[in-house]
């Protein structure tokens, strides 16, 4: 056996197929770091855009502020020109801008509106117009704190109003309301706080994405346990990614690691098989697709046969050569990524851990990114070697070298379109097709499945089935195949 193994290698290894398709993978490598390097994820604040000022600036020598009609569009583009020429100061990633939209333009429209509104107030116009002064002040002095202390002292002051108002009033409408308002002004306490204690300048990068995500998934999440709805299992699962998502934006604000960044070797590492999966399959598949059927259509299949070695034997040791050429490409690849990547990225970020929410101890977990890998490629291999056997059984069984590699390229790139349909109508038979059962890493750290009702031991009693369709026919029917007229 090990020599019919040796000897197919041998053949792979023989054809330039196999080097030409390494070598796109590898080119493909090379273009996916460099566009993480030099193209991913280059945020700046663009509130704005220069087409939106230049209309506004056209549209307002058209209005006439004393017109009734006119009024309220003029300070409209009034405000955008004015919080635009303000923004023009600083460059489009400092953290001012995000300042002026959130807190400096509702001033400058207040101001505008005491100026050209129906109610004309220059004195109380004055009045804002020297607070704008102060927060310009406070911007160009980079003392983005005093926001900070002042979102902080705000959100204190909501907090206790409203569960100073809570104790005032019997109404049980009401005191729902306010017990959702409460809950929802904590969040944002929370928020202003970790801004505060961890520092947090104001701005796009990691920490206040995480701020951001934070606040978002809590919300997600409030609003959901304060639900006397019952969930759907899509809802449920929503909730749990809410959850996750929250608890790793928790851990990224408390320590200034970030954990979800993908554009470094370790990012795309963790993300190995969703960029390159695809080169895996079609490495696999090329050759499950062939090692049989180029056997017959070259007549070379007569010399195997003359051996002193059975039929099952002999195709047995093919299919373990598949195997093989399976566990090659994925280290080939990985090596490549490691290669490219360490001299693109460096190798720092290996350092950094892999964050998973675990349900079943609802704690997170963090793991090796090496650990991770190796977790993700065993729970990833059902569905490779169920392509690879399918391509193989029909290399073996219509010797059609073109047929065996399309139909599983095919059905892997229909996938998501199988799923998609199988969870947006509950298709509950579809449980029972192979594609929803081949990806094990929907049941890591106490995951809920893609569909309701899978299990574990399920969806591997589903591949072992499929398995078997696919390789008992193949065994059979290579060992009653006519080789004479080869």
């Amino acid at each position: 056996m090990s020599n019919l193994i040796k000897n197919e290698l041998t053949k792979i290894f023989k054809k330039k197929a196999i080097y030409i398709l390494l070598l796109v993978t590898l080119a493909f490598v090379i273009l996916s770091n460099c566009i993480y390097k030099y193209f991913y994820n280059n945020t700046s604040y663009s509130y704005y855009s220069d087409s939106y000022v230049e209309f506004a600036k056209e549209a307002i020598n058209g209005l006439d502020p004393n017109k009734p009609s006119d009024t309220k569009m003029y300070i409209e583009y009034k405000t955008v020109l004015d919080v635009s020429d303000m923004m023009k100061e600083y460059s489009n990633d400092a953290w001012q801008i995000q300042i002026i939209a959130s807190t400096v333009e509702s001033y400058i429209n207040e101001r505008n509106t005491y100026l050209y509104g129906a109610e004309k107030d220059e004195n109380q116009a004055n009045k804002i117009n020297e607070q704008i002064n102060e927060l310009s002040e406070r911007l160009k002095n980079d003392d983005w704190k005093y926001f900070a202390n002042e979102e902080l002292q705000n959100a204190e002051e909501k907090v206790k109003s409203l569960e100073e108002e809570k104790t005032s009033t019997d109404d049980k409408q009401r005191l729902e309301a306010i017990d959702s308002e409460i809950a929802t002004a904590k969040i944002d306490l929370d928020v202003a706080r970790y801004r505060v204690n961890e520092n947090i300048k104001y701005g796009s990068d990691y920490m206040n994405t995480a701020l951001a995500n934070y606040q978002e998934q809590s919300y997600r999440i409030t609003q959901i346990d304060n639900s006397k709805e019952e969930l759907t299992y899509q809802e449920k699962k929503d909730y749990n990614d809410s959850l996750e998502q929250r608890e790793i934006s928790k851990y990224i604000i408390e320590n200034h690691v970030d954990v979800n960044k993908a554009n470094d070797l370790r990012g795309i590492l963790s993300n190995f098989f969703n960029e390159f999966g695809l080169f895996i399959i079609v490495i696999v598949v090329m050759i499950a697709g062939t090692i049989v059927s180029e056997e017959f259509n070259k007549g070379t299949i007569k010399l195997l046969l003359v051996k002193p070695y059975s039929r099952n034997k002999i195709l047995l040791s093919k299919f373990i050569t598949v195997l093989i050429m399976i566990a090659f490409s994925i280290v080939m690849i990985i090596g490549m990524e490691l290669i490219v990547g360490g001299f693109i990225f460096g190798f720092e970020s290996l350092s950094v851990p892999i964050l998973q929410y675990n349900f079943d101890t609802n704690m997170l977990q963090e793991i090796n990114v090496f650990s991770y890998l190796g977790i993700q490629t065993i729970m990833q291999l059902p569905s490779i070697i169920l392509l690879a056997t399918l391509s193989f059984a029909l290399s073996t069984i219509f010797t059609n070298s073109p047929v065996a590699i399309a139909l599983p390229l095919l059905g892997y790139m229909g996938v998501a379109i199988i799923n998609q349909l199988a969870i947006q109508y509950n298709i509950g038979f579809l449980k029972y097709f192979v594609t929803l059962n081949w990806d094990f890493s929907q049941y890591l750290f106490g995951g809920m499945p893609l569909m309701e009702g899978l299990t574990p031991i399920f969806s591997g009693i589903i591949c072992i089935i499929y398995f078997l369709i696919m390789i008992i026919p193949t065994f059979i029917i290579f060992k009653k195949k006519n080789i004479k007229n080869i």
